[in-house]
């Protein structure tokens, strides 16, 4: 059994992480990419969860509706915690830009990148790739190593 639960921490210090549907927590064909369910825990439990995709885009939350098809009834619960956004043109647009977040997204456009240059974040993007094995296993990894790393900082400045 894995382990979904990095520490304890209250929602208003838990890192934001923006997230995208298709090709991050559903491959393409609609099916559920391995780890999917324990990652979707995981993120939850342990982040503040934001969608980041066209199928909330301009205040519309077809999310749900759409994972639904393929996530079992428990899971889609979980999703249910997933806050939504709101953007128009760029996908940035709906990022929290002076936090500590991290953007999970298949295939981002160069404008989001130069957005997140600028913004010295483009560390913050993580480019998902569901074809590559243990691709969410790697992914949730990074995100522990974050939040470790983030808590340290906020212990030495205290």
């Amino acid at each position: 059994m894995v382990n979904t639960r990095v520490h304890p921490q209250t929602s208003d210090n838990k890192l934001k992480v923006y997230l995208n549907i298709d090709g991050v927590i559903l491959k393409k064909d609609l099916t559920l990419p391995e780890y999917g369910k324990e990652f979707i825990s995981f993120l939850v439990t342990n982040c503040d969860c934001y969608w980041l995709t066209t199928h909330g885009r301009g205040g519309n939350n077809n999310a749900i509706n759409h994972l639904s098809e393929s996530y079992p009834l428990s899971t889609v619960e979980q999703l249910k915690m997933i806050k939504q956004t709101n953007w128009t043109d760029l996908k940035t647009e709906a990022i929290d830009i002076n936090s500590d977040f991290i953007w999970l997204e298949d295939y981002p456009f160069e404008a989001e990148k130069k957005v997140l240059s600028a913004a010295n974040k483009i560390d913050s993007l993580t480019t998902v790739n569901l074809k590559r094995k243990d691709e969410l296993k790697l992914v949730q990894k990074k995100i522990e190593m974050f939040i470790s790393q983030t808590n340290r900082n906020d212990s030495e400045t205290i």
